[in-house]
């Protein structure tokens, strides 16, 4: 069975995309099997891994408003084992559309659900806000991933995160558990970068991942190319970081 895993922070500009892109093809080159969720509806986790958005006929969207099956929304990617469910700019009119709905919250959960015993790990890219698809998300989710940004305001959105978290456990989904903290932007030569992994260690202690993504050019220039940084630039930074999650990720699951 696999395991969801949310990625989500309501700030915007923290990493999630890009720790979604990368860590889901480090995965995959580790020889599981993944399928990446975009529920943001500016579609960069589906642009990023080379899907033209354009000319997607099945994403997301059709799937939560439609009710269609997830499994023809399903496309593959360049890597080998890593699939992707798209999305669509449609998607921001989907929060409204689902209103009315029944179990409004419960609806992604019904979707991927299903999708588990195909996939070892399925990772969702929230939006960088806490409305109605990203409490899906969380509701969906067996876990929650939380990009920090080692910059100043890094740790004023947690707390509103962590609340939304709580209220989620104890209203929609009971089992959902943190994954973890993930330091993102981490740049060795700035006090302030210091400061913050400190900080944030000193707070959430061993549910801070121990690898670290560092500021990397490569990292930034890959999804312009379509491709994760693994098949832009093996050897970049990026690429080795985010390999070394999926390591972290892979035997901290296997000890539980």
């Amino acid at each position: 069975m696999g395991k969801i895993i949310a990625l989500a922070n309501q700030k915007g500009g923290v990493g999630k995309t890009t720790t979604t892109i990368n860590l889901a093809a480090s995965l995959a080159a580790l020889e599981k099997k993944v399928l990446v969720v975009d529920a943001d509806p500016q579609a960069n986790a589906s642009s990023g891994l080379g899907v033209d958005i354009r000319s997607v006929e099945q994403s997301i969207y059709e799937c939560v408003v439609n009710g269609d099956d997830p499994k023809g929304a399903i496309t593959n990617t360049e890597v080998e084992g890593l699939d992707i469910i798209p999305s669509h700019i449609d998607l921001v009119g989907a929060e409204i559309e689902m209103l009315n709905m029944e179990n409004r919250e419960q609806i992604l959960k019904q979707i991927l659900v299903p999708l588990k015993e195909r996939y070892d790990y399925i990772l969702i890219d929230c939006s960088p806000s806490l409305g109605l698809i990203t409490v899906n998300a969380l509701t969906a989710a067996d876990s929650v991933m939380i990009p920090v940004q080692c910059e100043y305001f890094a740790l004023e959105g947690i707390s509103k995160l962590l609340n939304t978290i709580k209220i989620i456990k104890s209203k929609l989904n009971p089992a959902l558990e943190i994954e973890g903290f993930l330091l993102t932007m981490y740049d060795s030569r700035l006090r302030q970068a210091n400061q913050i992994y400190d900080e944030v260690k000193r707070h959430f202690q061993e549910l801070v991942f121990n690898t670290v993504i560092q500021r990397n050019v490569k990292l930034s220039e890959a999804p312009s190319y379509g491709l994760p940084t693994i098949l832009y630039d093996a050897d970049s930074t990026g690429a080795k970081n985010h390999m070394a999650l999926a390591k972290e990720l892979i035997s901290r699951n296997e000890k539980k």
